[in-house]
């Protein structure tokens, strides 16, 4: 049993010497539960009561040195693949270095843009919270509690009076409330809604909305501001046309179509054949709106406006999924 111990012992240390021995196989054929070493310690009970404490001490020996064998050869196996990482990863600071250069998020280019055609045309840019008070995303807008219209509105509400908001006209109602008229801004910003993401929805997404009060406001001059928005964003020879809707915080409203901007109105895939695209609501400042914000309606009127700016840029771009528009990824970006 002697001689076996002492085979076991030269056979397992001459495995470990190979280049490229598998630590672990070479663990298991020797110590492991079926191992070399395992089947002859289960014939000690065949020795005698002088020969056990000799084999079996002989035997500890073997397994400590076969065990501190395999831990050198793994600790060196460890530092020599650190070594090789370290070589593949090293970085030569002395090179010239590669920086990509960034580009400006469409978005941020579009509301740019925007601005600065509402800036030209006097309107000043008004911003409000994100987190909402309830009166003034629905109530100041004249849209009570258990008002239809609310039913539309998919809300994240925080409490029963605090929301993310839903639209950017709460500002418009904070700005009546505290200036008196003439009013002439626009509210950009983000807006929140509960809407399942796909190619045309997001529970984000970005308005901008413009609101005007002051003496004789008309519907005519809604439309000359819409016109020169219109001409400035999508070319000089677009037209628009208003459609009547309804919106509880405008009387009359309308729906703002422009004409295709890659037809010319002729019918194509973009305006899907119509030669028209719906791009904004609009329409006179309700008079309970002016009310609730302490504006006599029979002194002043005005107009209001809003559009997803999202809508813009994917209609500019000829981007064909909004999801493009959120996912960061640097070979969309650079087009921009």
């Amino acid at each position: 049993m002697k001689e076996m111990l002492e085979k076991i012992r030269a056979s397992a240390l001459e495995a470990l010497n190979e280049e490229n021995a598998d630590l672990e196989a070479i663990r298991i054929r020797f110590l492991g539960k079926k191992g070399e070493l395992t089947a002859v310690l289960r014939g000690m009970g065949a020795l005698s009561a002088e020969e056990r404490p000799i084999i079996g001490q002989l035997a500890n020996e073997v397994r400590a040195e076969i065990e501190k064998a395999i831990a050198e050869r793994s600790s060196a196996a460890a530092e020599k693949k650190l070594a090789e990482k370290l070589l593949s990863e090293k970085i030569d600071v002395t090179m010239p270095a590669k920086a990509e250069i960034g580009h400006i998020h469409p978005l941020t280019l579009i509301s740019r843009e925007l601005e600065d055609i509402f800036v030209g045309m006097g309107f000043s840019i008004v911003e409000g919270p994100e987190v909402e008070l309830d009166y003034y995303n629905f109530q100041a807008l004249n849209i009570p509690e258990n008002h239809p219209a609310r039913d539309t509105q998919d809300t994240f509400y925080i409490t029963d009076k605090i929301l993310l908001r839903s639209q950017t006209s709460p500002v418009q109602a904070r700005t009546m409330e505290v200036q008196k008229p003439p009013i002439r801004i626009i509210s950009p910003g983000r807006v929140y809604r509960s809407d399942a993401v796909d190619a045309t929805h997001s529970p984000l997404f970005h308005q901008l909305e413009g609101l005007v009060i002051d003496k004789n406001i008309t519907m005519g001059d809604l439309k000359g501001v819409l016109e020169i928005f219109a001409k400035e964003t999508f070319g000089e020879d677009t037209r628009i046309r208003f459609r009547p809707h309804h919106f509880p915080f405008t009387e009359p409203s309308a729906e703002v179509d422009v004409s295709c901007f890659a037809c010319g109105g002729n019918g194509c895939r973009m305006c899907k054949g119509e030669g028209w695209i719906e791009i904004l609501g609009a329409g006179m400042v309700h008079p309970n709106v002016l009310r609730n914000c302490g504006i006599d309606p029979d002194v002043y009127s005005g107009f209001a406006f809003g559009f997803g700016i999202e809508r813009i840029a994917m209609l500019k771009y000829h981007i064909d999924d909004m999801r493009l528009l959120y996912e960061n990824d640097v070979r969309f970006l650079s087009q921009f």
